[in-house]
């Protein structure tokens, strides 16, 4: 599709943009347009946010994978020469500072941020304000994902990205600030509705309008707001989808990195690495989704789902997460309403591969939990399997109070990179 590959095309402006690490650094490229001259144009905008598409697909999410799934036991190591991977593997403090893919992920965030903030900034001073509103739209998602993912990690975030000896805050404030990112977007939508230009030029795949709204439901689910959870759960249309597009020359990174080459990681198996007690059901066809087998050559299970090829894309919000935010959401309410808590879980877990944008579906009997501590550790069973590999479980491990001894880390160390440069560079959390 003309424009997946605009993917390729694009990448290369963000590079125009500063590196945005701890300490400040010069990347211009006398023989390129200035950063200025790109910012200045809708198009030359429209390439920087695909590019800053591709960092956050590549890097980010890639490395979220990578180590919640380690961390959490949905994976199981393969090569123990995978340094980054094998000190999440053995967990504890065999997890530091040199951890490269947390290095990476930490840095390629912190570009994300920066960059997108550039994007947000120059669009507002765009005549076509239909097409700003994309703009604005799209780099905040991708702001959210990042600033969501640093949050979800560390202990504390920073203040300002791009400037020497940030400061740091609370990991829920990261929350807050990614959903004011979120809040800002859809009211420069709702003002000014995004133009079918910049529909055009945008990669296919992304429902901007939706994913923002998912988006906020997941950050206020995290931040405990429940009541505001499920008020943006239920402005989301969960009969579509939102998902990043991949092509050969820009292939899906996990795909690429781990299922085509069977050397970092694999499922531990049908379980998905959940103890006996929340583990999934035998017929659950969630599983075959997730999961392959290979009869031949171990490992036995394999990564399927949204990393089995090269072009399979991947979501940015799920439908099922979405019914399973509304049904944590009631089930957290001072007063419990285990009614309509039951009632959003069931639609998970009754639901049938066919009636899910994504083909996800449990297609199971309904279950009747009986109090609020029974439904919300349906929910929490049910987010693990339909959620897998997304990225979110050690966030909802700790949300939902389940035993230390069920994963190998809390939060992360901050990367060496950081503080050697940082002198505000907060302490390391225990584990």
């Amino acid at each position: 599709m003309k424009k997946i590959i605009h993917i390729t095309i694009y990448s290369s402006l963000a590079a125009l943009l500063i590196q945005a690490t701890g300490c400040k650094k010069d990347y211009t490229n006398p023989n390129a347009a200035t950063s200025t001259q790109v910012l200045s144009s809708a198009k030359g905008l429209v390439g920087v946010v695909v590019g800053i598409q591709k960092t956050y697909t590549a890097n980010v999410a890639y490395g979220m994978s990578d180590a919640t799934g380690l961390v959490t036991n949905e994976t199981f190591l393969l090569n123990p020469g995978n340094t980054s991977e094998l000190q999440f593997s053995t967990g504890g403090t065999a997890v530091d500072g040199t951890n490269g893919l947390l290095g990476n992920v930490w840095t390629s965030a912190s570009k994300v941020i920066y960059d997108a903030n550039n994007v947000i900034t120059a669009a507002s001073q765009l005549s076509d304000k239909g097409y700003a509103s994309g703009l604005i739209g799209y780099a905040s998602i991708l702001k959210a994902l990042s600033i969501g993912c640093m949050a979800g990690y560390w202990e504390k975030v920073p203040d300002t990205i791009g400037i020497n000896n940030a400061t740091f805050s609370d990991r829920m404030t990261g929350y807050a600030r990614a959903i004011a990112a979120i809040d800002k977007a859809i009211t420069t939508i709702n003002a000014n509705a995004i133009s079918n230009t910049f529909l055009t030029d945008l990669p296919a795949g992304v429902d901007i309008v939706n994913t923002l709204y998912a988006l906020k439901a997941r950050y206020q689910l995290f931040s405990n707001n429940y009541t505001g959870a499920l008020a943006a759960a239920n402005m989301v249309d969960l009969s579509k989808k939102s998902v990043f597009n991949f092509e050969a020359a820009n292939p899906n990174p996990v795909f690429n990195a781990v299922t085509s080459t069977n050397n970092v990681y694999q499922p531990v198996d049908s379980t998905l690495g959940l103890p006996a007690s929340v583990a999934p059901d035998l017929s659950d066809k969630r599983v075959p989704f997730y999961t392959t087998i290979n009869a031949t050559i171990n490992p036995r299970f394999r990564l399927n789902g949204f990393w089995n090829s090269a072009t399979t894309a991947i979501p940015l919000y799920y439908p099922g997460e979405i019914s399973l935010i509304k049904a944590e959401a009631y089930a957290r309410q001072s007063t419990p309403d285990l009614v309509n808590g039951i009632v959003e879980l069931n639609k998970v877990v009754t639901k049938k591969p066919a009636n899910d944008a994504l083909g996800i579906g449990a297609d199971l009997p309904p279950v009747a939990p009986v109090t609020a501590a029974d439904l919300l550790l349906q929910i929490y069973r049910n987010r693990c399997i339909e959620l897998y590999l997304s990225g979110m479980k050690l966030e909802d491990m700790r949300r939902f109070g389940r035993p230390t001894s069920e994963r190998k880390r809390n939060l992360f160390p901050y990367p060496f990179r950081e503080r050697d440069s940082n002198a505000n560079t907060p302490a390391d959390p225990v584990f």
